[in-house]
């Protein structure tokens, strides 16, 4: 896997984009446009971390500057605000859904377990009461927060239908994290589901920069 991640600022309509650059200072983007040879491309997750959520402000020559991280509440506000990207330099794998049922038979109920795709590719569970969840950027895909032994455990791990709807949904979820770019994407619902066949095809034709 060879990825690395851009910081993107955003406007508040989601109308203008900003580029952070290697010496610091910003340029005029479309957000989550390939690399360019003088942006920013940052390796480490917690260093892309650190920026993602932090409020940009501009100054009289309109040039960009960072601010502290957003509170819980600030997003209801108007504002520029950073956020970083994904950028992948090899061809994506193809999720496995023998490791999503494995890692679901070896989840014990009663815990709040959040399932997700990581960046790649692998099926992973974090504790909700204990791991950060927002601004991780380890989190390709998610699904929703479970406990129930209906949805983690062996027991569900056994329902088969359970586990082809929740791969489809985790496999589309997949692609849409890599069209968008975007990070900690919802797997869809059900009902909106293309072909299984149809969605791997788009994955391995999808381009990486």
């Amino acid at each position: 896997m060879n990825i690395s991640f851009s910081i993107d600022a955003l406007s508040p309509a989601g109308d203008k984009a900003w580029r952070l650059q290697h010496d610091q200072t910003w340029r005029t983007a479309i957000y989550a446009e390939p690399l360019q040879a003088s942006d920013a491309s940052i390796t480490e997750r917690s260093v892309a971390e650190d920026w993602a959520g932090r409020r940009m402000q501009k100054d009289k020559q309109a040039t960009l500057i960072a601010k502290q991280k957003a509170g819980r509440f600030d997003f209801l506000m108007r504002g520029i605000f950073a956020h970083a990207v994904i950028h992948r330099h090899s061809a994506p794998p193809i999720p496995e859904q023998t490791q999503m049922e494995q890692l679901t038979a070896e989840l014990t109920p009663g815990t709040a377990w959040l399932i997700y795709l990581n960046v790649a590719g692998q099926f992973k569970a974090l504790d909700a009461n204990l791991n950060k969840i927002i601004g991780n950027l380890d989190i390709a895909v998610r699904g929703e927060i479970a406990s129930s032994p209906d949805y983690v455990g062996e027991s569900a791990a056994q329902n088969s239908a359970l586990m082809e709807s929740t791969y489809r949904q985790f496999l589309a979820g997949w692609l849409e994290h890599l069209n968008s770019s975007n990070m900690a994407v919802f797997i869809p619902d059900v009902e909106k589901l293309k072909p299984t066949e149809d969605v791997i095809a788009s994955i391995q034709q999808w381009q990486h920069e």
